[in-house]
């Protein structure tokens, strides 16, 4: 008996062998490559069940246009599932494998990369940024009544700059003369970090050392101190001293040509086509394909789920993972533990104070009252997101992170689900007695 290939067939058979190929981890000797089950890790089967079909339908409500998501518990992964597409344009499928713009997920890195230095003694908490970075010797401070800028009462603090209060603006939002001034000079489309310091420099702090808390440029600048610090290019730094020593090769500030079909795109909900479409590229920005462009610290890294997860689980083992020690855990300690002394409200530009019982670490939020923010996440739990959603968290507690990888930025469908609440409450739900 024989049979006969069509075409048609053809076609099929290559493209399950590239979907099947697609799907296959990249990484084969390196930790996380697949879940180990639900009851294993410590969840009932059903709900992590009902986690996974929550996920999926948020991608098929088209809520996002393609997900990759992992929960781990005690060093073992309950679930490690992608779902949807990673581009729009060309139905390209979203794979465990797939690379993202972790924009504001780049903080954390940065804090891990000055705390190495930290406990090097190259630098400590109550020294002066002007010690490292001259050029803010003279800063001004917005004034009150809306003139010349006032002297500074004293020099911002390393502290500070780590716990977003040094007073540095972001100009990501806001209208007042310092939000306005970032954008209008384009700090962060400098071309390095050497352009952007001095581009700082010149614009007015939004309030006295100290005084309060504002989401800021705070993390660019400390990539620019483990610059001054290392005499290293500040990507050439998180290579040799983390990426390298945690196997985290796909993490980088920008995306090699080979890895160009793995970048997802970023998407929004177009109302007048009542569906998902793709954004264009930012003509005000260099591209993720340019290896030239600014090592942002704040918000420039490129990463997959797996890399990110590595990243995440040294700091769920307190500084370490798989026999390589990056951080002490004293400086895990101090990096989830909230900083803010409650005077200063944490206030993102925009006029109003931030969640109860939330703070900040150092380059990352902290949940130090659960209850007063209506979750049910253990006391300690620190996190960060995205500004294309993104995001991860850590609950020391219970020993559990979970880490949701989208690429959405702009309009949402209307009663788009809230995923990271889905996500959380589920989590909780499905936790063995």
């Amino acid at each position: 008996m024989t049979s006969r290939i069509t075409s048609t067939s053809l076609k099929h058979l290559i493209g399950a062998v590239l979907m099947m190929s697609l799907a296959a981890p990249l990484y084969a000797d390196s930790w996380p490559q697949q879940a180990v089950g639900a009851e294993a890790a410590g969840f009932t089967a059903e709900g992590i069940e009902r986690l996974d079909a929550a996920m999926r339908e948020i991608v098929a409500n088209q809520d996002v246009a393609g997900m990759v998501w992992m929960l781990g518990k005690d060093g073992q992964i309950a679930t490690f599932e992608a779902a949807g597409l990673a581009r729009v344009n060309d139905q390209a499928p979203m794979t465990k494998d797939s690379l993202f713009r972790i924009y504001s997920m780049s903080k954390p890195v940065t804090g891990v990369a000055m705390m190495m230095l930290w406990e090097q003694g190259l630098w400590d908490f109550d020294d002066p940024i002007s010690k490292f970075v001259p050029e803010f010797t003279n800063l001004k401070v917005l004034s009150s009544d809306g003139n010349e800028p006032d002297d500074l009462t004293r020099q911002p603090t390393m502290r500070e700059l780590m716990s977003n209060t040094a007073g540095f603006a972001y100009g990501l939002f806001g209208d007042d003369p310092a939000n306005r001034a970032f954008r209008d000079q384009e700090v962060l489309a400098s071309g390095d970090l050497n352009e952007m310091i001095q581009k700082i420099a010149g614009i007015p702090l939004m309030a006295q050392p100290g005084e309060q808390w504002y989401y800021s440029i705070g993390m660019d600048i400390q990539g620019y101190i483990v610059e001054q610090l290392t005499g290293m290019r500040f990507g050439d730094y998180l290579r040799q001293h983390l990426f390298e020593p945690l196997d985290m090769m796909d993490t980088r500030f920008y995306v090699m040509p080979d890895d160009v079909p793995r970048f997802a795109e970023v998407h929004y909900w177009d109302a007048e086509t009542n569906a998902l479409a793709q954004q264009a590229e930012r003509p005000d920005r260099p591209s993720y394909l340019d290896a030239d462009r600014l090592e942002s610290g704040g918000g420039g890294l490129v990463s997959s789920t797996h890399d990110y997860a590595r990243f995440i689980q040294m700091m769920v083992n307190k500084g370490e993972l798989d026999g390589v020690r990056i951080l002490k855990p004293e400086s895990v300690r101090i990096m989830s533990t909230n900083s803010l002394t409650g005077k200063e409200d944490m206030r993102f530009g925009i006029g109003g104070p931030g969640q109860p019982g939330q703070g900040w670490g150092v380059d990352m939020a902290v949940l130090f009252d659960p209850q007063a923010a209506g979750s049910p996440q253990g006391p300690g739990t620190y996190y960060w997101a995205g500004a294309a959603g993104t995001s991860f968290w850590i609950d020391p507690v219970n020993d559990i992170f979970w880490l949701s990888m989208i690429q959405a930025q702009g309009p949402r469908r209307p009663g788009a689900a809230n995923m990271g609440e889905v996500a959380r409450d589920i989590i909780y739900e499905s936790l063995q007695e």
